[in-house]
């Protein structure tokens, strides 16, 4: 017999209303104040509810601060697969230029999130790896399983192995995250360049970093195609000839 997921009761439904309630007021508050500032007294005052009252659901601001990243990270990682999702799998630069639109459109309409896990550390608050990393390293894992796929086509760019890249993130490779990856050091090092060099572009933009920009648009679209040579070689039409990829 399958097994369904069984609904919520009442009092588990009003708690989870509950939490959505107090994520959206902090962040509220997390727009105008910043991470540094985040009151739990403030928020319940905005809830209608006692500050003792707040502690049944968060058990402290750095609680609270965990759960908006987790939430965050969510979110983005939800947007950026919806969008790689809709491009077809065999279209290596599609789901490129899927990825890096996607974040950039998620940053622009929603920068304090942005803000809150890429921008500036928040004074006194370290995020706990065990719930922060999985959903930090979705988009992450994206990518790589694009750059995995460009390997098994024969679109990666081709690079020597490199004692460099090894020295510098080959012990990675040795965690289960990169159980599926194939690539080796040298590309994971210009995969994970390919990814910061996109990540600083969108954060160059939302911070204003550059300040005033003609067209911000079509600057990141030139960012987008020099990050992503990095890693994808031009597509062509096929000769029936195999391409050989290092592995180092």
């Amino acid at each position: 017999m399958a097994i369904t997921d069984q609904p919520l009761g009442k009092r588990a439904r009003q708690r989870a209303q509950t939490e959505a309630e107090i994520l959206r007021v902090a962040r509220e508050h997390l727009a105008i104040e910043g991470a540094a500032a985040l009151s739990l007294r403030a928020i319940a005052r905005d809830l209608g509810m006692v500050s003792s009252g707040l502690y049944r659901y968060v058990d402290s601001r750095d609680d609270l601060l965990t759960r908006l990243i987790v939430d965050s990270y969510r979110s983005l990682a939800a947007a950026v697969q919806a969008a790689h999702d809709a491009v077809d799998p065999t279209d290596l630069d599609g789901r490129w230029v899927a990825i890096g639109l996607a974040l950039r459109r998620w940053a622009l309409d929603r920068p304090h999130d942005f803000a809150l896990i890429y921008g500036s550390p928040v004074p006194d608050y370290e995020a706990p790896d065990e719930s922060t990393v999985e959903a930090g390293t979705q988009v992450l894992a994206l990518l790589l399983r694009l750059v995995q796929d460009a390997a098994d086509q024969h679109r990666l760019v081709l690079l020597a192995p490199s004692p460099e890249a090894a020295r510098a993130v080959g012990a990675m490779l040795d965690d289960p995250f990169f159980a599926e990856v194939t690539i080796g050091a040298t590309m994971l090092a210009r995969s994970l360049s390919a990814w910061t060099l996109l990540l600083g572009a969108v954060t160059s933009e939302v911070f204003l970093q550059l300040g005033p920009v003609p067209d911000a648009a079509a600057l990141f679209g030139l960012q987008l195609d020099v990050a992503g040579s990095l890693i994808l070689l031009p597509a062509q039409p096929s000769t029936g000839l195999s391409t050989a990829v290092f592995t180092a």
